[in-house]
């Protein structure tokens, strides 16, 4: 359930082609959701809570994480969610999970790329966004991170395009994109090592520029933190980090920043 989902049900009840039983029907499962294993392992406890308001609260609905469950649960929630017609969209899901939901929702879109299989809502899912998102990467090694960034955005709603392999190393390939750069609404810029895009990004365009530091680099670059201490002290005034390899949490934030360009509440 979204915002406009919810709209045009309270519509079809204001104009009599709904009947307001009905509508309840469709609304009396949204406070919490419950999900169980069905092992009985955990008793009456279930394994999630499944928030179906968080898009109509928050314009980003709840998106399934899948490491640190198990197939068999990442399947049963993806499941739930599909049965409300919502679609669903799950991150990081490896190979034997991504199998799992591509037999068990044959027209799912599946990136191996990015670790996501995305179920579009049976009505289409969100109304498209007015602005478009960009995502840039530093370097060929970025792009997993990066297609994450550019799968969830478009889940979202967002228009995307994508501009890889133009790190600092060769600034030229950057600055030869420039009406690339110029189209945008949001940029979100992935870069390992140190994570110098941000800065040359930021500095360059006027639209907000997030930034994400990924994992990849040599032993200095500890695990993704050099870039992130790096994006954190940008001196181009306004670029916003998330957490290292995040593409998911840059995807939501650009969303957000797009809600409010379409003068959405």
């Amino acid at each position: 359930m979204n915002r406009e989902r919810l709209l045009d049900l309270l519509r079809a009840v204001a104009v009599g082609r709904i009947e307001p039983a009905t509508a309840a029907d469709s609304l009396s499962w949204l406070p919490i959701d419950p999900v169980h294993d069905g092992t009985g392992t955990l008793g009456n406890q279930p394994i999630a809570r499944l928030d179906h308001q968080r898009g109509i609260r928050s314009g980003v609905p709840e998106v399934v994480f899948c490491p640190g469950k198990s197939v068999t649960q990442v399947v049963g929630i993806c499941t739930r969610f599909a049965e409300r017609g919502t679609g669903f969209l799950a991150t990081r899901a490896d190979d034997e999970v991504r199998a799992a939901l591509a037999a068990a929702f044959p027209s799912a879109s599946v990136n191996d790329l990015a670790r996501t299989v995305h179920l579009p809502a049976a009505d289409g899912g969100p109304a498209r966004l007015p602005g478009t998102v960009l995502v840039a990467s530093a370097g060929t090694a970025d792009i997993p991170v990066a297609e994450e960034a550019a799968v969830c955005a478009d889940a979202l709603g967002n228009p995307v395009d994508r501009l890889y392999d133009v790190g600092v190393a060769g600034l030229h390939r950057l600055l030869a994109e420039g009406e690339a750069l110029r189209g945008a609404s949001i940029v979100i810029v992935v870069a390992g090592m140190e994570g110098a895009l941000a800065s040359v990004v930021g500095g360059l365009v006027r639209v907000p520029t997030i930034a994400v530091p990924t994992s990849i680099g040599y032993g200095a670059s500890f695990g993704g933190i050099a870039a992130l201490l790096a994006m954190l002290n940008s001196c181009a005034a306004g670029v916003t980090v998330v957490n290292i390899d995040n593409g998911f949490g840059a995807a939501s934030a650009a969303t957000r920043i797009n809600l409010l360009l379409g003068g959405r509440d």
